[in-house]
């Protein structure tokens, strides 16, 4: 990224914030009230930080003009007591009922998962939504078939007293990949629990902190998620199996990811519906979307208010299928 960086000493005032919050180191001062100077341009992440906290907006960066850059009342995050409630609220209830999410649901839900923090601010997360009832099915198969071909696997009497001996942890696993095969084959769904909606999280699997980075946006879409009543899991099976697809052919043949599949993904999956209870008196409580979109978005870390001129952020564009 071919990133400018300029100082305009007219209006510098030599403060130094800028100095102290540069990651990269890129700002010089030699002491307090000496002009700020600027080295190593091409190592900046593209933070912004810089940017957001110059009081009078001397430091010019060239991915943040100052259009971008709003001043904000703090008063408007949720107080330490709502967050914490919201994350005791928070539970992964598999009770999913049959009702499809509303898109403007998932839409806020993408956009609070989009605004969580990379490693070194690398934002290689991307999203996969999918409603396609044909395609979930085929994703439950996917997993089901893996881990059938694994049971054989240790099941053979040619590898079992070998592999049991020195690995006898997988062999905890075989119980529980006979009762998913089991119970689809009875018609019940245990891989996405009947859900209508599913969204995968993934990033390139060069990435060596793309798991973290999955996880962290499913994170912050998650309490999004309990907030607008939205029931969600965190399918450990799916990313199981997942696991096992070293060239990443299944996400190819659904369409998935397809500018991460070179050297395959590290995902997260998430099955969404409608929350089995009754709807809660919104205005009743503090703690609202709008409140989370703020509470979530790097805009409040740059200074800017992210629902400054609309009700809610705009959707951010995503490969929905």
């Amino acid at each position: 990224m071919n990133v400018q960086i300029n100082i305009d000493t007219a209006s510098c005032i030599r403060c130094g914030k800028c100095v102290k919050v540069c990651p990269a180191w890129i700002m010089t001062q030699a002491k307090p009230g000496d002009p700020i100077g600027l080295r190593n341009i091409d190592s900046c992440i593209v933070c912004g930080h810089c940017a957001a906290v110059c009081p009078t907006g001397s430091v010019r960066h060239s991915s943040f003009p100052p259009d971008k850059i709003h001043p904000i009342d703090r008063n408007g995050l949720p107080s330490p007591e709502q967050v914490l409630l919201l994350c005791k609220a928070r539970r992964s209830n598999r009770a999913l009922s049959d009702r499809p999410v509303p898109q403007e649901a998932i839409d806020r839900i993408l956009e609070a998962a989009h605004r969580a923090p990379t490693a070194s601010n690398r934002q290689e997360v991307s999203f996969t939504v999918i409603t396609d009832p044909a395609i979930l099915d085929k994703i439950i198969r996917f997993t089901l078939d893996t881990f059938a071909g694994i049971a054989r696997k240790l099941e053979n009497p040619l590898v079992k007293p070998i592999l049991k001996r020195l690995r006898p942890e997988f062999y905890n696993y075989l119980p529980a990949f006979k009762r998913l095969i089991a119970e689809y084959d009875k018609g019940n769904d245990l891989i996405l629990r009947e859900a209508k909606t599913l969204l995968l999280i993934h990033t390139p699997y060069a990435n060596r902190f793309g798991a973290a980075d999955a996880n962290l946006a499913y994170q912050n879409g998650s309490l999004m998620a309990e907030s607008l009543g939205v029931s969600q899991i965190y399918t450990g099976f799916v990313l199981s199996a997942l696991a096992q697809d070293k060239k990443c052919k299944f996400l190819k043949s659904i369409h998935t990811g397809k500018g991460t599949c070179r050297y395959g993904t590290r995902n997260a999956a998430v099955p969404l519906s409608q929350l089995h209870r009754q709807k809660t008196d919104r205005s009743k409580q503090a703690l609202t979307p709008a409140d989370l979109f703020r509470f979530f978005s790097p805009e409040y870390r740059l200074g800017r208010d992210p629902c400054e001129k609309n009700k809610f952020i705009k959707p951010i564009k995503h490969n929905a299928k």
